[in-house]
């Protein structure tokens, strides 16, 4: 009698414990929010829903041949896969899926995404971060003869003039279209902040001073008569900072596909590389869009390789920007760079887009900042995981995306309750009209197997598939075949003429064989299905796997303390056991 009420008492409480893992509550936890792990209330939910049940979005992702040969392309993707997975967990993305396909291909499943344009970005942003110092040579001014030579060959004929920039060949930029470094510096002369001798400033790290502008500076002041007349010469205009030129974007159009041809490039400066802005300037008074054009030093001062962390920021004067922190040898290194280069002016380039320029004041240790301009600060949060996660190895280009709506997954989920309740009733009916009462204690042992195995998936913190919704019913159907295997041993044992107590232990005790034969034979299936498996197969393991788990629990444990309980009864022992 002891030993039963024992086992009564652990039944209640794993149905408590059960019941309590599958309530949905409101917990504090601490969770990751753009790089930095911090207290919050949080509602949990215990069984979340894959793809297929919830909806969400599907990527395929493969390595762009176009940008360059990849020497070794698998392992490259192997990288390339660590990287996606970082920027998709600070997206805070549930359960997402990232998988390798192939030698050159990248599934990513991401369920619950209510943003797909800005999760596909921010998963194929290349972000490969430098800073390079901005041409005060006139080196484009030089070679402007020769690419308007071989342009002229190309397309015969001026470029059309379209709008030119304000007079005095400079563009000031609108208030929040173009950030400096750090602060506004340099390249925002109308929004820049304002030291004590009235210039244009920012500071560093350390408090002190590292971008200064007195005046605008022109490119072409080297007083050599500038050609106008060329395809270059006439659609690019010197800007306010050295190595810096607008172009109108129309102009844009027809300067990129020159820039892209080898012989224009072949033409380029030796040691110089250009490089667009990020934003596009408006001018309102004349109704023209600029885009900038720099010429910078081809080789960067300091890359993103060095980079810890970066987090965005909102300032109501800068506006929002994105502050990053370099480890100690980066710090270092830019410092010694930057410190070599005072009075000159310095780019923010990310994956070949100038995002802001600045004069360099004094040295820059590890710290500093990339002012957004007029971005939003979902953009800056955006570029704040990018950074954090690192650069990808390999350009990766999305090859194929589907989206799978909320409806379709309610569908799912409907067909897939339906399925598991007609199991469950067929399994039903045929234990009472077969095994009678003996098939009401599995019932009521099978009730309590589905329990245990929705809470030990949410125990798990695992994700709820179609394929395991599969799984869960394939279980149930284990679950009842341990009763029945018992259930006939002990019909042999009644034949057999012993007692109603003998027969049931016996029962039990020569099924045990079978049951875990079954049992471990099942599992190790489930285990292969895990471990070589793709995403929709291995959530149909893990359902069945906790299946296993549990249906050997409730058919020795908890249909035994059934049996148990019925036969305490000195009277029901003496009684013809009603299987």
């Amino acid at each position: 009698m002891s030993n039963l009420k024992y086992r009564l008492l652990v039944i209640a409480a794993l149905v408590a414990a059960s019941l309590w893992a599958l309530f949905p509550r409101t917990v504090v936890e601490r969770v990751k929010r753009n790089g930095v792990f911090v207290t919050d209330t949080v509602q949990r939910v215990p069984l979340r829903r894959g793809l297929d049940l919830q909806g969400g979005m599907h990527l395929t992702l493969e390595i762009d041949q176009s940008k360059g040969a990849v020497v070794n392309p698998s392992e490259a993707l192997d990288r390339a896969i660590t990287v996606v997975r970082n920027r998709i967990d600070e997206l805070g993305v549930a359960e997402p899926i990232v998988q390798k396909a192939g030698d050159d291909r990248v599934l990513v499943e991401l369920p619950g995404v209510d943003d797909p344009e800005r999760a596909q970005a921010v998963v194929q942003k290349a972000a490969f971060l430098e800073f390079q110092i901005t041409d005060e040579s006139n080196a484009l001014e030089r070679a402007l003869p020769r690419l308007d030579a071989i342009a002229a060959q190309v397309q015969p004929g001026p470029v059309a003039p379209g709008a030119t920039p304000a007079a005095g060949g400079t563009v000031s930029p609108r208030p929040g279209t173009l950030g400096g470094l750090l602060t506004p510096g340099a390249a925002r002369p109308d929004t820049a902040a304002r030291d004590s001798t009235g210039r244009d400033s920012t500071r560093g790290d350390s408090g002190r001073s590292v971008a200064s502008t007195d005046s605008a500076r022109r490119s072409d002041s080297a007083g050599r008569p500038r050609p106008t007349n060329g395809a270059f010469s006439k659609a690019v205009q010197p800007g306010s900072l050295p190595g810096q030129y607008f172009v109108t974007e129309p102009d844009y159009v027809r300067l990129q596909a020159l820039l892209d041809r080898p012989d224009i490039q072949a033409a380029m400066p030796p040691g110089k590389v250009l490089r667009w802005g990020a934003d596009t300037i408006a001018d309102p008074t004349r109704g023209v869009i600029y885009r900038a054009l720099y010429v910078l030093d081809g080789r960067p001062i300091m890359t993103g390789e060095y980079l810890t962390d970066a987090r965005p920021e909102s300032d109501p004067v800068e506006g929002n920007k994105v502050t990053f922190t370099l480890n100690r040898e980066g710090g270092r290194r830019f410092q010694n760079e930057t410190g070599r280069h005072i009075r000159d002016y310095m780019a923010v380039v990310l994956d070949q887009r100038v995002m802001t320029a600045a004069q360099i004041q004094s040295a820059i240790g590890t710290s500093g900042q990339i002012t957004m301009g007029g971005g939003t600060l979902q953009r800056a949060q955006d570029l704040a995981i990018v950074l954090r996660a690192g650069a990808l190895p390999v350009p990766l280009k999305v090859a194929e995306t589907r989206e799978v709506g909320a409806s379709l997954g309610a569908d799912s989920i409907r067909n897939g309750l339906l399925a598991l309740g007609i199991a469950v009733a067929l399994i039903v009916a045929v234990m009472l009209v077969y095994y009678r009462l003996s098939g009401a204690f599995a019932v009521g042992a099978l009730l309590l197997y589905i329990l245990l195995t929705l809470a030990m998936l949410a125990g798990f913190n695992a994700t709820l598939t179609l394929p395991g919704l599969a799984g869960l019913v394939l279980s149930v159907g284990i679950a009842v075949d341990g009763n029945v295997l018992v259930f006939e041993r002990i019909r042999e044992e009644l034949d057999r003429g012993k007692p109603v107590r003998t027969a049931v232990d016996e029962g039990f005790r020569h099924a045990l064989n079978a049951i875990v034969d079954t049992s471990v034979t099942t599992a190790l299936t489930a285990v292969v299905l895990y471990q070589y498996g793709t995403g929709p197969v291995r959530g149909f393991a893990v359902t069945l796997l906790v299946g296993i788990v549990a249906s050997f629990f409730t058919v020795l444990f908890v249909t035994r303390t059934f049996f148990m309980a019925y036969l305490a009864s000195p009277t029901r022992a003496q009684r013809p056991l009603s299987i």
